[in-house]
Order: C-alpha cells, then structure tokens, then sequence
C-alpha cells in the first residue's frame, strides 16, 4: 500500500500565494474604507466591512485552490452550496460590496494583479464620485403617519381632512386590528406642506381621534426600520 502524500503547492509559487493574498487583503481593505466612507444609513455594521475583507481573500483562496481545474471547481460549488446565510442584507448597495469584493478576489486568486488594482481603484472612485456629488438623488421628503382610532366608528374622513389640512399629499398604506380588536391602526405615507410641523399634525389627529396615540416617522426614506 503506497502511502506518499502528493504536495500539489508547487503549481504555484510561494511568490504567487503572497501576491494574491496580500493584494486581494490590501484592496478589500480599501473596499472597506470607501464603504464605512460613503455610507449614509444608520444600519452600519463592523463585521460587515471585516466580512468584505475576508470574502476577498477567501475567494483569492478558492481561486488558487481551483486553478484550471474543473473538477476542483465543482467540487468547490457543491461544498460551498451547503452553506446557508440567515442575515437580510439590509440595502441593495450592501450586495454591491460583495460582489465588488468577491471580483477583485477572484482576480488577485487567477493572478490577473493589474486588473484586480486597476479595477477595484476604478470602481472605488466611482462610488466614492457618486457619494460626492449625491447622484440620482431624488430630494422627495415623505413621512409616515400611524393612527390608532377606536372600533366601530368610521375615524376616516376625520383622519383625511386633517390630512387635506397638513399634507400636499397622501396615500392610505394599511390597515389593521390591534389589542384584540379594541383599536384599528392605519397607517398613510404623507408629504407635509411647506412650514407644516410634525407636532402640529400629531395634535391635529389627536384631537380628532380622542386622544388615542398618533406617530409620525419623518425621513424614513433614508432611516432604516
């Protein structure tokens, strides 16, 4: 029975295992900085950007592992397949910051090191560009209205004329029976008129709801809920 281990490392360098893991380190590093740079949401996460830094050099890994090899390949996918991520990913820009990294792996693992260079520092201006001067924003304010009001009476026409009052303009989102059927919530997305408080159009409701709770949620279209 033979029992010789075959090394199978020398298909590359020692030299190329330190230029594609320490670039693929270096450049998903940079990836970091521009993402905790140009990120505006509340819902910034470490182990986020620490996750993009190892993604990138775990790929440069699996690169290296898989070479021109098919059948490493597919074995590669099907071990990989097995793995199941719970956490939502809370902002599509968040995907884009993996694949941008799992790229720039893949490049530093099949050893194309100008691409991954040129590359990641090409897309990283773009987004740090995009962040600058606020591309495709859409200077839209809205703000969310949630009504508790009484069951068994129809609080609705109450609730729009104050809407009709404060408002340019309004849209019904929900409705629904809460407390076992005590209260009905209603739920409208709103923009307030110019020089229209918040404060204002709570009291406004209350006044016309008997007191019941009222909440305005201004700005949720850049807060994440």
């Amino acid at each position: 029975m033979n029992f010789d281990i075959q090394e199978l490392s020398g298909t590359f360098s020692i030299m190329d295992i330190v230029l594609a893991m320490g670039l693929s380190f270096v450049l998903s590093t940079v990836i970091g900085y521009v993402y905790r740079g140009t990120h505006r949401n509340i819902s910034y996460s470490q182990s986020y950007v620490q996750t993009l830094v190892i993604i990138g050099m775990v790929i440069a890994l699996i690169m290296l592992v898989v070479g021109s090899n098919l059948a490493r390949a597919f074995s590669l996918v099907g071990a990989l397949s097995v793995i199941r991520f719970r956490n939502a990913i809370k902002e599509t820009r968040d995907v884009g910051f993996v694949f941008l990294t799992m790229g720039i792996g893949m490049a530093c693992g099949a050893r194309f090191y100008t691409l991954a260079a040129v590359a990641a520092l090409a897309i990283c201006l773009i987004v740090v560009v995009m962040h600058r001067f606020n591309w495709f924003h859409l200077d839209v304010q809205r703000q969310v209205v949630k009504v508790q009001v009484p069951t068994g009476e129809d609080h609705t026409p109450a609730i729009r004329d104050v809407l009709i009052r404060y408002t340019t303009e309004f849209e019904l989102v929900s409705t629904e029976s809460i407390r076992g059927g005590a209260l009905t919530e209603v739920f409208y997305t709103v923009r307030l008129k110019k020089g229209a408080e918040p404060g204002e159009l709570v009291a406004a409701l209350q006044e016309r709801t008997f007191g019941q709770r009222v909440t305005v949620l201004t700005g949720y279209d850049q807060t994440d809920l």
